[in-house]
Formats: structure tokens, sequence, C-alpha cells
């Protein structure tokens, strides 16, 4: 930067310097008074010394003194206590505040070169134009104003006049009305005051009817007998047998279940286990809704099917697993909106052992009976009786229908379904318009691992196997496995039906269930009798995953959502959910679910994160999967069934390296 000039002295007049006439030229010197910088009173200072001053040696001077500044705080407290709720009493705190402010000021000043500067900057010289162009307006417009006030000759003598009118006052007024008359009713509701109502009502349209028609007079024998005619329509009309009134009935009860309920309701849809946060691999069922009903209560639950349109409605088969208790047997279709009371009920000759609904006509359900008679009905008909049954010329099996698994239907194709039975038959039924034809696929030969040392030394083997479950594969369909009582597991295939494809021989005792996994075709699932969950790789003879659940194992199911987790239940009252991604030894759920009655079904929902379980009392109880259970259904990526598979594929191959 050039060097800033020297300012003159006050009151005087500063010397000047000519400036030369050419660059090359030398400046000449002028010579300047500084007798005229001087200050005309000069103040005497003079240098006081403290009395308590030390007189030091030249050395005490020159010696160097340590310093040392500590980051402690001088004025925090050095003894402070908290009280601690977790153990009860007042413990020191070891961290102190060493923080000290000793001087803060906040500065205005920017530098003219930053943003922030040039923003400023330019906003005053935005400023400072703004005000030009206004007094520059100004100064226009009140040029405009003189112009336009000069007179001019006018040929009409015109004179310029103001007048002011007057303004009337104004006055506010308000008007005020009377407040609606107000009341306060209360009162209740229920399933019998409203049935009493409407009987009331009925009955004073009965007496009114009564009246009218005891007016008969002699002379008038027609008008009498359309008298007559009209009482006889509207006796015959019964108010609480239309279709309105049905209507508006179920409407009606579902609402008043709700808000009897409404606890339950709320859980069901937004209850999350807030627990499941601090701990790991575990997660909690919580109970909802229990179906039952006075008329299942001496029946077992043996089956339960959801509903593939209705995601809240499913049907259950009662029925008896003891052959010295066997009776009617019952099909009842609930629906999670009335858990009161079923849909629909209707009764059969014999226990129900299993049902399935058609995947496509969702009105269609099949059920295999005790007494080996499989049956169709169609739900939709207010005649409860099936559209299709099969007698023993039709081909009936002799011994329980075990369980029962539609085909979904091509447009090219009647409507079939597959059922299992005690007998040894795997037999696939079709139908026609007429009749309910049959053809038996497979007949369950006995294996030789399977029979007794007695059995294996004769050479007769008229007999066939008594085949307990089966499931077919949904990738591949001309496959499905089959579980017998004699702990033999088989897989068949529709086009090669003269030998087994493959044994599976390492359940002791009889296979209850079988399950292939939704979402990988070459795994499947099997429970039996012997305590025993296994995971199999079809392509494999040995198991790739045990676990032993220390009771027989009921039933057991897998999730829709993941491919590595599944439920089971053991006839001691748990429910046990695992997944194989988190822990491949143990649980990460084990719930008790009843004390006494021993559990007999269980079924995931397809849609909703809740589980159904059916036990040997007829209760069916539907409960709630914590976030811990289902990870998989709040995770958008996990929903992919390729990401699935994948994560299945991984656990099967580390079980195939580790055997």
């Amino acid at each position: 930067m050039p060097p800033k000039k020297k300012p003159a002295g006050k009151g005087k007049k500063a010397a000047e310097t000519p400036e030369p006439d050419h660059a090359g030229e030398e400046q000449e010197k002028v010579p300047v008074n500084t007798s005229m910088f001087s200050l005309e009173n000069e103040v005497e200072r003079k240098v006081v010394k403290p009395s308590n001053q030390l007189e030091l040696t030249e050395d005490e001077l020159n010696q160097e003194m340590l310093t040392v500044l500590k980051s402690t705080n001088p004025q925090a407290p050095k003894s402070i206590v908290r009280y601690d709720f977790n153990e009860q009493c007042f413990k020191p705190e070891a961290m102190v505040d060493q923080f000290t402010i000793h001087y803060r000021t906040d500065g205005w000043l920017l530098h003219s070169e930053s943003e922030e500067g040039k923003q400023q900057l330019e906003a005053k010289k935005k400023e400072a134009a703004a005000i030009e162009d206004f007094k520059a307006a100004i100064s226009k417009a009140t040029e405009a104003d003189e112009q336009e006030a000069k007179q001019y000759r006018n040929q009409f003598n015109f004179t310029e006049r103001a007048a002011q009118t007057y303004n009337h006052g104004t006055r506010d007024r308000m008007a005020a009305t009377e407040p609606p008359t107000v009341l306060t009713y209360s009162g209740s509701t229920t399933q019998w005051e409203i049935y009493d109502a409407y009987m009331k009502d009925f009955a004073v349209q009965q007496m009114q009817n009564e009246s009218r028609s005891s007016k008969k007079t002699i002379a008038e024998p027609k008008k009498e007998k359309q008298k007559e005619s009209t009482v006889k329509k509207e006796e015959k009309e019964d108010i609480m047998h239309t279709q309105n009134m049905s209507a508006a009935a179920k409407v009606m009860e579902r609402v008043m279940n709700q808000n009897t309920n409404e606890d339950i309701t709320q859980d069901f849809k937004y209850w999350d286990d807030q627990a499941d946060k601090f701990r790991e691999n575990e997660g909690t069922l919580l109970p909802l809704w229990k179906f039952t009903n006075e008329k299942t209560k001496k029946r077992n639950v043996t089956s339960i099917c959801w509903n593939p349109e209705y995601p809240d409605m499913f049907a259950v088969g009662f029925g008896s697993f003891d052959f010295t208790k066997q009776g009617r047997g019952m099909i009842c279709c609930y629906s999670l909106k009335n858990p009161s009371f079923p849909e629909f009920l209707l009764y059969t000759e014999s226990g129900v052992m299993c049902l399935d609904f058609h995947p496509q006509q969702s009105s269609l359900l099949a059920c295999g009976l005790y007494d080996g008679t499989v049956q169709v009905y169609d739900i939709r008909n207010k005649i409860r009786t099936p559209i299709f049954q099969s007698t023993a010329r039709t081909g009936k099996h002799t011994d329980p229908v075990w369980q029962i698994f539609w085909e979904e239907a091509d447009l090219n194709k009647w409507m079939q379904f597959y059922s299992i039975s005690s007998d040894g038959r795997v037999t696939l039924w079709t139908l026609t318009k007429a009749e309910l034809l049959y053809e038996d696929i497979m007949e369950l030969q006995p294996h030789a691992q399977a029979l007794t040392s007695i059995e294996a030394d004769s050479a007769q083997f008229s007999r066939l196997e008594s085949g307990c479950c089966f499931d077919f594969n949904r990738l591949s369909d001309h496959l499905f496995i089959v579980g017998t009582e004699e702990g033999v597991i088989h897989k068949c295939s529709k086009s090669y039906n003269s030998q087994y494809l493959e044994n599976y021989t390492e359940h002791g005792m009889s296979v209850y269930a079988v399950k292939w996994n939704p979402f990988l075709s070459n795994v499947f699932l099997s429970a039996s009798a012997d305590w025993q969950v296994k995971v199999w790789d079809h392509n494999h003879s040995k198991s790739l995953y045990s676990f032993d659940l220390n009771a027989p194992v009921a039933d057991i199911a897998w999730a829709p959502y993941s491919s590595t987790v599944f439920a089971a239940i053991s006839s001691d009252g748990k429910v046990l959910v695992y997944d194989l991604s988190m822990n491949r030894n143990q649980p990460i759920c084990e719930q008790k679910i009843s004390k006494k009655p021993r559990l007999t079904k269980v079924c995931f929902n397809p849609h909703s994160p809740v589980l159904l379980v059916g036990d040997e009392r007829g209760c069916v109880t539907s409960l709630k999967l914590s976030p811990n259970l289902r990870k998989a259904l709040d995770n958008t990526e996990s929903k992919d069934k390729q990401v699935q598979a994948n994560n299945m594929k991984t656990i099967v191959d580390i079980a195939l390296k580790q055997q």
C-alpha cells in the first residue's frame, strides 16, 4: 500500500512542495519548519516509584520464571453428587464442567471481499439507486403539476370551485336471538333390545291387522274376502327374515362387536411390542380374539383354512381324532370382523378332518370326512348341502381323509382336487357337470425300512402304507411329498407313479405334516410325533436341520412373508416360532397358549401378521406377531421373492457344507 501522507498541524497550513515538470528531473527540497508541529503547552511527566517495590539485581531481573497454565476452572465445584435411581443412593459426579467464558463480544464488521460483504454493498447500491429514482420521479411530478396549473386564455368564463359534502353519522345496532333448546340424552343399545323392539313393532302390526279384519259387515262380502287375503299375505311376510333386514342386522352386529372389543381391534391394527427394540433375536405373540361356540366345545379343531379372496375370513373344521368318540362334524366360517358368531355353520354326517378353499373360485370349499367321504360345498348357497359328494360307487376312501388340496384350474380343464387317506391312496377328484369322478394317481407301497423284522421276512406285502399328509410343490406342478404313519416321507411325481423318486426315513413315528417352502422349491419341512421338526432338501436324503420340541409336534406352517420363518405347535400347548436367518438352534419365540387342551392346528394369515391356533376343545385363538418375528414383512427390500429365495439358499448351503 502507498505510504500515508503526514497530517498537517492543527490550525496551520501544511507546507506544499511543487511537483516536478518532468519525471526525470530531481525534485527541489524545501526546508520545513518543525517547530510548528511542537505542542505549545508541553505536560511534564514524573515517574513515581511505589513504596513497596522490590529492588532486584541484574541477575534476578534476567532470570526466567516458569509459568504453568491449567485448563481447570478454580471456581468449579469439586464435590457434586447425584442420586442414582438404580442403586438407590447418591454418587459423586466424576465429570465437572471446566469451561469458563472470560469475555465475549459479537462483531459487526464484514470484509468487503467476503460474500456477505458483497451482498451488503450491492444492497446499498440498489437502495441508493432506488432513492435517486424516487427523487427524480417526484421532481418530474412537481414539474408536471406546475405546467398543468398554468391558466390559458379561453373564450368561456371558467372558474374552479371545491365543495365538501356532509357525511351522515353511523350508528351500530345489535340484535339477539334465543338459542335453540338443548337436551342431553343417553342410552344403551344391545342385541336383545333391538330384537325386542322389532318384535314389539311386529306385534303392533298384527294387532292392527286383526282389528281391521274384525270390522266385517254382511253387506260387503267381496270386501271381506279382499281383506282376508291381504291379512294372510301380511302374516306370511316375516320382517325378521327379509334380505334387507338380514344385511342391516349383519352390519349392526359387526359394529357392536367392534365397539365391544375396541381394545383388541386397536391392538390388531396398531400394536407393536416396544420391548423388541431392546432385545435381539426374541419376539412375543399377543393374544387377540378367541373364536368359539357352544356347539363346538366338545369337538377338536381338525383344520383351519383362510379364504383366498377375503383376507379376514377363514373356515374351521371340527371333528375328533379319537376313533372312540366319533360323531357328527361341523364346519364354521368365521370373520375377524365378527368373532362372536360364525358367518355360516353347517353339519356333516361324520367328523370333518380337512378343509381347503379353491384358489380361484373362493366360494368352493372342499372337505374330507372321517368316514372317507369327500364333499364340495358352495358357501353362497343358503341350503347347506354339498354340491358334490363321493360315494362307494364313485371311489370313496375306506379310511379317514387327512388332507385335501385344490389344483389351480385351467381354462380348458375341469376343477380338480387331491386327497390322501389312511387306506394308502392319493386320489385325484374331478368336478364335472353331473358327478364327481376319481382317479388314483399313487398307491403308497410299503417301504422296506419302514417294515418290522417279521414283515420283512414275509414275502406278502399286500397292505399299503397309511398316508397322513401331503403337499404339492408350487413351482414344480408334478412334484409332491407324502408323509406316512410309519414315519417315512416319500417324494412322488404325478407323471411317474410306479415307484417313489426318493425316500426320507429319519423320523421314527408318524409324520403329521409336510410343507414345501413357498420361496425355494427344493426345501420342505416335516413334523412328527417323535418330537422332531426337520428341514429337508429334496435332493438329499439327510435332513439339513433338526429341532427337538420335547413333545409330539401336531402341525407346522411356513410364514408367507419370509422364507426362513416357520411356526410349530406341540401337544403341551406351546407355540414356537423359528427364524433360521437369526438362530438355527433355538426358537426366537416360545409361548404357552393353553394349559390343559393340547394344540392341534396352526395357520398363518397370508396378508396380516396374524397366526391362528386351534386346540382340542373347539377354540381358535388368534395371535399377533411382534416386530422381531416379522422383520421381513416391514422391510420393503425383503418382500422381493428372489431375495427371500437367496436367503434360504444361503442357509441350505451352510448346512450342506457341515454334513
